[in-house]
């Protein structure tokens, strides 16, 4: 109670603050950051969002994206130093690792400016003066609400902060249907739409927004890039630099494309490999009784939440896929009997 009491006169305005989150920011990192940026702007802030990349354009709705920095623009870069340095408070929303941001989170390690963690990821990195983290949240953007509401500044929840933060909580939780969908987020969602939240107009944005490049890749990936281990039961994408060419494809555009592998039926592990300039990304996905963020952790520099994960990869594509398949077999045993071995210990 005291560390919120400190947060809430930190915010007391007139203060200069900075919000970021990590690259390649989804829903519930620029829903949280945007939604937060909003309330602290209504308080009667200074308060500007640098994103460490940009962003899928299916979230350009938010209230305030237009003001958003983009740090790997140049021409933009020297604003978003300047506002670091001149920052009183600088907010850390859905990371909690300054490893997670690259060169941003040096800069952000060297400040001296009063730190603040909003994250819902396991194993945080002890660097801010305030932390606000639970693995129980779905998303960053329900711990945002029960921030706002613990302060005792819900009636500044408008309809546009309201729904940044519904885009989060309906993302993370996939449409309301993860396992991490709790009671609290039922509530949570029910209060956001009745300040205003559409949750309709929401999920047409996010979800039914597609360009036709797009679809045609979805397609392409499916007939063409899909490779099912039924023994193994997983199931996997590869992706390459000459498929994201051939489809033009954008930031956001494989959003969601895992979850296809994981929908067949028999099957408890779903990858996507997506070749990129600086290395292979891995997106991992897995049934409820499948804990697959200790086996990116593990073995490819990753981590996340129990059923989903990221990972990366030096390797090449070939090579990485290889390795993955091989890892999949050597800990099948494990993989798949980890909750009933870990109900046994309890």
């Amino acid at each position: 109670m005291q560390a919120l009491e400190s947060f809430k006169r930190q915010i007391t305005p007139p203060k200069k603050i900075v919000i970021t989150t990590h690259p390649k920011p989804d829903a519930d990192a620029l829903g949280s950051s945007l939604g937060m940026a909003n309330y602290l702007i209504k308080k009667g802030n200074d308060v500007t969002v640098i994103t460490p990349t940009d962003y899928p354009s299916f979230l350009n709705w938010m209230k305030g994206h237009e003001d958003v920095i983009n740090f790997e623009d140049k021409n933009l870069k020297p604003l978003a130093l300047k506002k670091i340095s001149e920052a009183e408070i600088i907010i850390c929303l859905d990371f909690s690792n300054l490893s997670r941001i690259n060169e941003l989170g040096e800069i952000i390690g060297k400040s001296k400016a009063y730190k603040v963690v909003i994250d819902h990821h396991q194993d945080p990195e002890d660097f801010a003066d305030f932390m606000y983290w639970s693995t129980k949240a779905a998303a960053t953007c329900e711990l945002i609400y029960d921030l706002i509401v613990k302060i005792g500044d819900q009636e500044l929840i408008d309809k546009d902060i309201a729904e940044c933060l519904y885009a989060g909580i309906m993302t993370d939780t996939g449409g309301f249907k993860h396992p991490n969908t709790t009671k609290n987020v039922h509530l949570v969602t029910a209060e956001l739409i009745e300040l205003g939240a559409d949750n309709c107009k929401i999920a047409r944005l996010i979800y039914d927004t597609n360009s036709v490049n797009r679809l045609k890749f979805i397609g392409f990936a499916l007939s063409r890039r899909l490779v099912i281990l039924q023994e193994l039961k997983t199931a996997y994408f590869s992706i390459n630099k000459k498929d994201l060419r051939k489809y033009a494809s954008q930031t956001g555009d494989t959003e969601g494309l895992v979850n296809y592998a994981l929908s067949l039926d028999g099957i408890k592990i779903a990858a996507l490999f997506t070749e990129r300039e600086d290395g292979i990304k891995i997106s991992f996905r897995s049934t409820e009784d499948v804990v697959i963020n200790k086996f990116a952790a593990e073995y490819f520099n990753g981590g996340g939440h129990k059923n989903a994960a990221g990972g990366k990869s030096d390797l090449p594509l070939p090579e990485t896929l290889e390795k993955f398949e091989t890892l999949i077999k050597e800990n099948k045993e494990t993989l798949f009997n980890q909750l009933e071995f870990i109900h046994e210990k309890s």
